[in-house]
């Protein structure tokens, strides 16, 4: 898969409209007054290059979080090979912090302390077929890209608050066969560990033993350029500082 930029950001123009353009060299300074080449196209997956330019009034920060589901039976474990199946094309790998849901919880009002429904937190791979979230094949939906059996590996302990402390202040790395792809942290996140349980209590219950993927930093396989999606027999190592590594062998079928 060819992408059309180097780096990518979702902004909105002065006259309200959100798009897609090349940070290029800027992407390390403020982007806010900037102008930028743009892409036609209302996805990242589909992007395609155009002459336009637009100035960057400000970034695009949803309202809520982009919340999908993955099946009971994507659980795998921290060490466990995953199968591949013949039609999850365009493998991916996404290194997540992942919340443990102690008990039962419900609607969870401003003074409710989220962190008092917690059990701990684990280490997650969300694993990805990038070609099943393609908006034309999915819907527009995330999940059934992510939702493969085995495509959720956590592990490989569960630590506690007390343990890890801070949970959005943690290190964060992943590896491919040895080379490392992501190196970040759990402070890249948009919404909180407090923001996410909370949200995703309004109106419906997690129940206990409920784990929740937060959320990957960059250096995802899609965005390289050219992309570099993952191959049978691909080792992906993901780890967490103060939570331990996972380690998991792709076996395509």
């Amino acid at each position: 898969m060819e992408v059309p930029f180097t780096r990518l950001v979702r902004f909105k123009t002065p006259g309200g409209d959100v798009v897609y353009g090349e940070a290029g060299d800027e992407w390390k300074g403020d982007l806010v007054g900037k102008t930028l080449s743009t892409f036609s196209g209302n996805d990242p997956f589909t992007l395609r290059s155009s002459s336009d330019k637009a100035v960057v009034s400000e970034f695009k920060i949803p309202t809520f979080p982009v919340v999908f589901t993955k099946y009971p039976d994507v659980l795998a474990g921290p060490y466990e090979s995953i199968p591949i199946n013949p039609e999850a094309h365009e493998l991916d790998y996404e290194g997540e912090l992942s919340i443990v849901i102690g008990k039962d919880a419900k609607n969870l009002k401003e003074s409710d302390d989220p962190l008092d429904y917690i059990l701990g937190f684990t280490v997650g791979n969300d694993v990805s077929s990038r070609y099943w979230q393609n908006a034309a094949r999915s819907g527009s939906q995330h999940g059934p890209a992510k939702s493969f059996d085995k495509f959720g590996p956590i592990g490989p302990v569960v630590a506690s608050g007390k343990a890890v402390g801070d949970a959005e202040r943690l290190h964060l790395k992943t590896w491919v066969n040895g080379e490392i792809r992501q190196d970040g942290a759990t402070d890249d996140l948009i919404f909180g560990v407090k923001e996410i349980v909370r949200f995703l209590s309004h109106g419906k219950t997690l129940r206990t033993g409920t784990v929740i993927m937060t959320g990957t930093p960059s250096g995802v396989a899609a965005f390289m350029k050219p992309p570099q999606f993952l191959k049978d027999g691909d080792l992906v190592e993901i780890e967490i500082e103060k939570i331990g590594k996972i380690a998991n062998k792709m076996v395509f079928e």
